[in-house]
């Protein structure tokens, strides 16, 4: 079974789907890898790494699709699907395809014939938490949200005794404890920051707590947020409304906020209002990591830095990228992980009864097969044929 390892094409992308240290992995799977030229370059992976690790270099994409049955990719359909082109039912696609915010993009590899696998729908059990990509890119994310919000912030985050006097810590508080905002946490305690943390699921309080934050308990009931595979469910606006009532002391005493509620699938809540934004004091700074998402900010801006009055706002997209190497080590874990999955003795093997295959195979036989995506988009949610 031959993988290929496609440039990403994506603006500001340096990820690589593989790395050489997973190479062992796919090896014992029997399968064998071609590179286009300089795809891992970006992310501090150049050829000649891949090609010790048993690597085929070539100089083209065309030779890639050519020689492969399936491709490994972080983010071929993002910024229009230029990452899909020449890509066809000869191939088996693997990546990011983010099949439940913009389905249209899964539509489009049905059509071509595309069999694809769309790792963000990996589901939260034990078994596949080494092919967790959402985690994984989390991760990074909530570090970088943190570094970020350093950079802005007009003073330093630990409390300091010095000869010119003591310097108060930062307060910091983080919006959302799942992966990114418990790394956001323990970044910013790292650095020297009080911090307080927030989630509508009350099952994370421990988690915050081990980390040295204080968990802040809003007098709202939330019994029902977490769905069973442990993200956090859409609540009702009137919800959002209260949350957004009750939060604005706790907003109006931070000098840095670092909002990473998201759904998957849908659009951020909106949980930072304007008048929110208000009450910060002068210098206080946003960090929102759900921009790509909408943000949970009502002024965010995704990919741009806003400030209104004293305050600033970044909304930054695709922070994973902007720590390229470990962002690439760990989804090429994970993808090679997943790969030694659907792929034995260098033979593909599509089995629909196993949990991890069913729920991230989006399309096969010219069709949509995921029932959640096929709900995106309007369809009929039935058995296919084929999955």
């Amino acid at each position: 079974m031959i993988a290929g390892v496609l440039k990403e094409t994506f603006p500001g992308e340096r990820r690589v789907a593989v790395v050489p240290s997973a190479f062992p992995l796919l090896t014992k799977a029997g399968v064998e890898v071609v590179l286009e030229s300089g795809a891992g370059v970006a992310a501090g992976f150049p050829d000649g790494v891949f090609k010790d690790k048993g690597a085929r270099i070539v100089g083209s994409r065309a030779e890639v699709l050519d020689a492969s049955r399936v491709l490994l990719q972080v983010r071929p359909l993002a910024g229009g699907g230029s990452g899909i082109e020449g890509v066809d039912a000869r191939h088996v696609l693997v990546g990011l395809l983010d099949p439940l915010g913009a389905p249209a993009g899964i539509q489009t590899l049905a059509a071509r014939g595309v069999t694809a696998f769309a790792l963000e729908l990996i589901p939260r059990i034990t078994r596949a938490q080494s092919m967790d990509v959402l985690s994984s890119a989390a991760t990074i994310t909530g570090y970088k949200a943190v570094l970020l919000a350093a950079n802005a912030l007009p003073q330093m985050f630990p409390m300091l005794m010095t000869a010119g006097g003591t310097l108060a810590p930062a307060r910091v508080f983080v919006i959302g404890a799942g992966v990114a905002g418990l790394q956001a946490i323990a970044t910013a305690k790292r650095l020297g920051a009080v911090v307080q943390a927030y989630d509508v699921r009350p099952a994370v309080k421990e988690q915050v707590e081990s980390l040295g934050a204080k968990f802040v308990e809003l007098p709202l009931e939330a019994a029902d947020a977490q769905d069973k595979g442990g993200y956090a469910k859409a609540m009702d606006e009137s919800f959002y409304r209260r949350q957004r009532e009750t939060m604005l002391k706790v907003v109006a005493a931070s000098e840095v906020v670092i909002a990473t509620a998201a759904v998957p699938g849908k659009k951020a809540p909106i949980l930072l209002t304007a008048e929110m934004v208000d009450a910060m004091p002068p210098g206080a700074v946003v960090v929102d990591v759900a921009a790509e998402q909408g943000g949970n900010c009502e002024l965010t801006r995704p990919g741009e830095t806003v400030t209104r009055g004293a305050v600033t706002i970044l909304g930054p997209l695709n922070l994973p990228s902007t720590v390229p190497q470990h962002a690439s080590q760990m989804y090429g874990k994970n993808m090679a992980t997943f790969l030694a999955l659907i792929v034995a003795g260098g033979e593909l093997k599509i089995d629909v009864a196993d949990e991890i295959v069913r729920e991230t195979l989006v399309t096969r036989d010219a069709e949509v097969v995921h029932p959640r995506v096929r709900e995106a988009l309007g369809l009929p949610v039935q058995a296919t044929a084929g999955r």
